[in-house]
């Protein structure tokens, strides 16, 4: 089954979807390890690992793109990307769901921020038009060319105009056909109960430690009706703090000890990123070239 079709399967199932958020190619390897089905992978964490800035629109659609490609190629689970605003109008959105699709992501959200965005729990947010983003959803939406690719419509106009708003919002971009709903940054339980019971659609929770949302489990948000939750910061964070620890204890003692017992070893790294199965491709591959040598031998052919 294609990655697209098993991320809107589980998306649609009656459980609630959990999307752990990926670092990088060797966290989201760990997150298939975990046993997850799905993972996400934001511009939030994306910034921070390719050019380690703040999420503020720093990187363009070209390098969220190949860094798709590289994720992609790294596992095979259902993967949900960040297209931040579309990159532009919807010309340039309509672009960025083709690189995004080549690039084998399984579903994309847009936002309706004002270009450069923030991340979502940045204070000064400001939103476009309705108009306008329903424009890009209209674009994104006729530029896929696999039809169980989700498009998810994310608002912030929680921020900006209130929760009303962008539940109002949310309800719009659904009518115009997204497949998933996001609201960012409801501030109580009580505004994350509305998003569900009022927003007639699928909709997506978003768990950002120490961010204006409450953190729900997945069992909470589940009961309320939520369809998925992420979790888009906490690798980044917890890489964050771990290499902070181990930098610092190589600068004071001069070597790795203290931190040997929250390192993998040799060995387990090597198994975990893939070599000993990559060694026995290549010695399948050398076996089969010289049964085919020895073949060609054997007919008096080499000369």
């Amino acid at each position: 089954m294609r990655r697209t079709a098993r991320f809107r399967q589980l998306i649609e199932a009656p459980e609630i979807l959990l999307l752990p958020g990926a670092h990088d190619a060797l966290s989201l390897k760990l997150i298939e390890r975990a046993g997850f089905l799905a993972a996400t992978c934001g511009g939030y964490s994306a910034t921070a690992s390719l050019i380690g800035q703040p999420d503020v629109a720093q990187l363009g659609m070209s390098e969220m793109a190949e860094m798709y490609a590289r994720l992609c190629d790294a596992s095979d689970l259902p993967l949900l990307a960040d297209a931040d605003t579309g990159y532009g109008g919807p010309t340039n959105v309509a672009r960025t769901v083709r690189a995004y699709e080549r690039a084998g992501v399984a579903a994309l959200f847009i936002e309706d921020q004002v270009s450069p965005k923030r991340c979502g729990h940045m204070d000064g947010k400001r939103v476009v038009p309705a108009t306008e983003m329903v424009a890009k959803l209209k674009a994104a939406l006729d530029a896929r060319t696999d039809e169980s690719m989700i498009i998810m419509a994310r608002t912030d106009a929680r921020a900006a105009e209130g929760l009303g708003a962008a539940i109002e919002r949310a309800e719009l971009y659904r009518e115009a056909g997204a497949d998933l709903l996001f609201v960012e940054a409801p501030e109580t339980v009580e505004e994350l109960r509305r998003v569900c019971s009022e927003i007639a659609g699928p909709c997506l929770a978003n768990n950002v430690e120490g961010g204006k949302t409450p953190l729900l489990s997945a069992q909470e948000l589940e009961e309320m009706g939520f369809a998925s939750v992420t979790w888009p910061v906490s690798a980044s964070y917890a890489i964050a703090h771990a290499l902070g620890e181990l930098y610092a204890a190589l600068k004071r003692d001069g070597n790795t000890a203290a931190m040997a017992e929250r390192m993998l070893s040799f060995e387990s790294f090597n198994a975990l990123v893939g070599l000993p199965a990559l060694r026995q491709r290549e010695e399948s591959w050398r076996e089969k070239a010289q049964t085919e040598v020895d073949g060609f031998a054997e007919r008096g052919e080499w000369d």
